[in-house]
């Protein structure tokens, strides 16, 4: 087995051979932030124009009041979280219609 990583002269690779693998990492790394941080976040439906940002923009305008800002956050919130569990819109966890 150490014959597999000498050289023909006998020379070993060294640590330096470690860095290839980390340079890898970090690339890999680098593009899951990357992809993270733009084209993965336009899935969730961001932009001016989505319901969470359109509600916002009214609070902050002061077109709503904080109660019912709160109220309208919680029926958007709850449509997304049923829209990620399926289209039947049921609880499927475990213990969890009793």
């Amino acid at each position: 087995m150490n014959t597999l990583l000498a050289d023909h002269d006998g020379h070993w690779p060294g640590p330096w051979i470690l860095l290839i693998p980390l340079a890898w990492a970090a690339v890999v790394f680098l593009v899951i932030v990357l992809l993270r941080r733009t084209v993965w976040r336009r899935g969730c439906g961001g932009g001016p124009d989505h319901p969470m940002a359109v509600l916002g923009r009214r609070y902050a305008e002061g077109d709503i009041d904080a109660d019912e800002y709160r109220a309208k956050r919680a029926v958007l919130t709850e449509t997304r979280r049923t829209q990620e569990r399926g289209s039947f819109g049921g609880d499927y966890r475990v213990g969890a219609g009793k």
